[in-house]
């Protein structure tokens, strides 16, 4: 686990976490939705997102900071931009959801285990395998049969040509067109590819 190296701009970074004691995060379906709402609102100005997947109690995203001319959040456009300021963006992320699921569910206390954890990648060689990663844990943890039918991952937004907030074309890039995006998806994730990259199987 990595949680407290800095977010720096143009880098890309597997973002994880897990519920305190391993309790669900996501308690019924409008849960989903309202934490992609926050994601939108506090890390989409300050990162790119290329694949990503909710289950009941963790989550995987692979996003790239912003580089400073690309920044849309307010707060942030300015020629100090600090590490500091973006791992912000993302603590206000989880204490804004958590307070939420506390407020909702008459809970207290943190609603994850850790500070987010963070990995950076560091090859644009691993970057195909980690999203197959991401997309196929529903299915290795056993909340589905077959993670491509998964509701709560970015899988679908990539093989439709629905509107999308990801950076739908560059995922294709990496994978070669959409068609070996599916190839490859259908192949079982070979996880020792990318153990450097995912560290902690939750």
């Amino acid at each position: 686990m990595q949680a407290n190296i800095p977010l720096e701009q143009g880098h890309y970074y597997h973002i994880y976490n897990r519920g305190n004691n391993r309790e669900n995060i996501f308690i019924e379906e409008r849960n989903y939705s309202y934490f992609m709402q926050l994601y939108q609102k506090y890390v989409l100005p300050v990162c790119d997102t290329f694949a990503y997947c909710l289950m009941r109690n963790h989550f995987h995203i692979l996003v790239r900071v912003k580089e400073l001319q690309n920044q849309t959040s307010e707060v942030l456009k300015t020629s100090e931009v600090s590490s500091k300021a973006i791992t912000q963006q993302f603590s206000n992320f989880f204490n804004s959801y958590t307070k939420s699921i506390n407020a909702t569910y008459k809970r207290s206390g943190s609603l994850f285990q850790n500070r987010f954890s963070r990995i950076e990648v560091d090859s644009d060689r691993y970057f195909a395998q980690l999203i197959h990663y991401i997309h196929f844990n529903p299915q290795k943890h056993g909340f589905v049969e077959d993670f491509r039918q998964y509701p709560y991952s970015s899988y679908q937004a990539i093989v439709t040509v629905k509107p999308t907030h990801l950076c739908r074309d560059e995922v294709l890039k990496w994978f070669q067109g959409k068609d070996n995006f599916v190839q490859i998806h259908d192949v079982l994730c070979d996880e020792a590819v990318i153990r450097h990259f995912i560290q902690e199987d939750f």
